[in-house]
């Protein structure tokens, strides 16, 4: 392939004119040492392999040739400034395993409580009790909140909210009950790892009879927050009140083991530095190899306004692309990438679905957390403008429900493909 690109104006001094002059760079297209490797994967990019980055075509052969990556491999991709490159092989494997598919769901964020008794400093949502601001849903409010607000039926509640000092674990078992009898088709994603080991040290019980119960009153999975980054250096900083990495590990291990799906995140974009990241990933790819019961990784973009860590700078968009594509190449057994547009804007979860996400979220209708922390997003967004940004960026868009099955509408109902 040959590329021409006008480089200059150069002034001639025989005629004093303006000259314009090319320069022919002849690029070789990047083919693996295993030459099998294109036709046996079927690669679906319109072009070849391209970078001038020496680290970055070594990784390119393993990921043609599907071969897991290592820590020295995801801290390139890191580094590389090649944008294009990294997010070439993320789409490669994105599209390997999706094609266009891109997924969305109709959901509800419901947050019972923003009472808290950390005091963690990447965090704007939470109060302590009886200060301005701080609130706890009585629940027959969180029922009326749960039915109020939208005209689509919902397939998900996304529940999670701050570490209530009074609460009793009954509180949280009766709100999860109740809502399973009122909207028995709702799936029930609820309460990071974080709030149910403090609600088990609440309780005084076991984290896997907390989870049991949880699941016996009707949860049906749980969401990823709270992972923030696992390195205790990193933790010290930012959330020094939350458990450690390794008993979120933990938790999400009885989790999956009692046969409870969750996701996965990574808090990116304050203090960490590559290596975090790194590790972080690596912690959650070598959990997923063990239990398979992780859906879902989802890079969240820190937020510093209205935190004890606001003079730190947003994260860029090169950053935002760049973290997804990562997750993608590293995270080889995890089946979905999230671009959350609530927290990296819908624009940039666009264009995240040609860097390797193959999910956007969902409707989410009110949303707190991120935007106590000063997101300027919409606190929610319509099942067809999601549609539109799917379509738009070159995808198809499949309505899924929290397990990724198919949903199929009508005027006044949904089915669900099992």
């Amino acid at each position: 392939m040959v590329m021409v690109s006008k480089e200059g104006v150069v002034r001639s001094h025989l005629v004093g004119r303006k000259v314009y002059f090319v320069s022919f760079v002849v690029f070789t297209p990047f083919v693996p040492h295993n030459s099998t490797a294109l036709s046996s994967i079927g690669v679906t990019n319109s072009h070849p392999f391209q970078t001038d980055d020496v680290r970055l075509k070594p990784i390119a052969e393993k990921v043609l040739a599907r071969e897991r990556l290592n820590t020295d491999d995801a801290l390139a991709l890191y580094r590389a400034g090649d944008i294009l490159a990294v997010g070439w092989m993320a789409n490669h494997v994105r599209e390997r395993m999706h094609g266009d598919k891109a997924y969305f769901n109709v959901n509800r964020h419901i947050n019972p409580t923003n009472v808290c008794v950390a005091a963690c400093r990447l965090c704007a949502f939470g109060r302590k009790k009886d200060t301005p601001g701080s609130y706890t849903m009585a629940l027959e409010e969180a029922f009326e909140t749960a039915a109020s607000g939208y005209s689509e039926a919902v397939t998900e509640f996304h529940i999670v909210g701050g570490l209530h000092p009074d609460l009793p674990f009954q509180y949280f078992l009766d709100l999860i009950s109740g809502l399973k009898s009122r909207f028995p088709q709702v799936h029930l994603k609820a309460f990071t790892m974080v709030e149910v080991a403090y609600l088990a040290k609440r309780a005084k019980l076991s984290i896997a009879e907390t989870l049991r119960q949880l699941k016996e009153a009707g949860v049906d999975s749980l969401p990823g927050g709270g992972a923030e980054i696992f390195a205790d250096r990193v933790r010290h900083v930012i959330c020094d009140h939350k458990i450690d990495g390794s008993e979120w590990l933990d938790t999400a291990r009885l989790a999956h083991q009692i046969g409870l799906k969750s996701n996965a995140t990574m808090l990116y974009g304050h203090v960490e530095n590559d290596e975090d990241r790194v590790d972080h990933l690596m912690k959650l790819r070598s959990l997923q190899d063990e239990t398979n019961g992780f859906q879902t990784f989802i890079p969240l973009a820190f937020h510093p306004d209205n935190t004890a860590l606001q003079h730190l700078p947003k994260t860029t968009g090169m950053l935002d692309i760049k973290q997804i594509a990562v997750s993608r190449l590293v995270l080889d057994n995890f089946p979905h990438i999230k671009a959350y547009w609530q927290m990296m804007t819908a624009k940039i979860a666009q264009i995240a679905l040609r860097f390797g996400a193959d999910d956007i979220d969902g409707t989410v209708v009110e949303e707190k957390i991120y935007h106590d922390a000063g997101a300027t997003t919409p606190q929610g967004m319509r099942r067809q403008d999601l549609i539109r940004l799917i379509k738009e960026a070159g995808r198809e868009p499949v309505e899924r429900d929290t397990l990724y099955r198919p949903v199929m509408r009508t005027e006044t109902s949904f089915t669900v493909a099992v």
